[in-house]
């Protein structure tokens, strides 16, 4: 068996890890749907997310941004009712606004990948050796801040350090974790 990070412990953990987590990511409506997943997780765990995930993509169109962006009070009060993704009305709020805020920030830079990706200078970070597992760094903190300024919500430093590893920007396995030299 091979030898995993700590945290994947359940099959669609496991899978999760295997298949997505790091994985250098440059796909516009991927990467918009893990910045949404990101925030409905502040406060839960990844486990509740991934569980509920399919439910999310099934109530926000397939993470179809432009769609998601023209959602109005109606579809609000739909979403708040569905018991299959994370009923918060501040994190749909959020969602409705980031999809919004990634379109504007998608017509500036050409794609939503060449923006978020410049903050690693387009190449993913790899942890040194013995290095803890940070909560954010300092490119997380600048992404934060731009994204903030940019109009998106539920985008601080934690948030964004996570959106990181999960789309690749990072690469936060762990250095005996077989995938850490298959991303490296």
């Amino acid at each position: 068996m091979p030898k995993r990070c700590d945290w994947a412990k359940t099959d669609l953990s496991i899978v999760y890890h295997d298949k997505e987590w790091g994985v250098p990511l440059h796909d516009d409506r991927a990467l918009f749907e893990f910045l949404i997943l990101e925030g409905a997780q502040a406060g839960l765990s990844w486990e509740i997310i991934l569980n509920k995930r399919e439910a999310y993509r099934a109530a926000f169109d397939g993470f179809e941004p432009a769609k998601v962006a023209r959602y109005d009070q109606r579809r609000q009060q739909r979403l708040l009712q569905n018991a299959g993704i994370v009923r918060n009305r501040l994190k749909i709020a959020a969602a409705i606004q980031n999809a919004k805020s990634f379109l504007a920030t998608r017509e500036e830079f050409g794609s939503f990948d060449r923006y978020v990706w410049q903050f690693v200078d387009g190449v993913p970070k790899q942890r040194k050796r013995g290095q803890a597992v940070p909560t954010h760094t300092e490119e997380s903190d600048v992404l934060s801040k731009d994204l903030s300024r940019r109009g998106f919500k539920f985008v601080g430093t934690t948030i964004c350090y996570a959106f990181m590893q999960a789309v690749g920007m990072v690469n936060d396995h762990n250095h005996s974790c077989f995938r850490y030299r298959e991303l490296r």
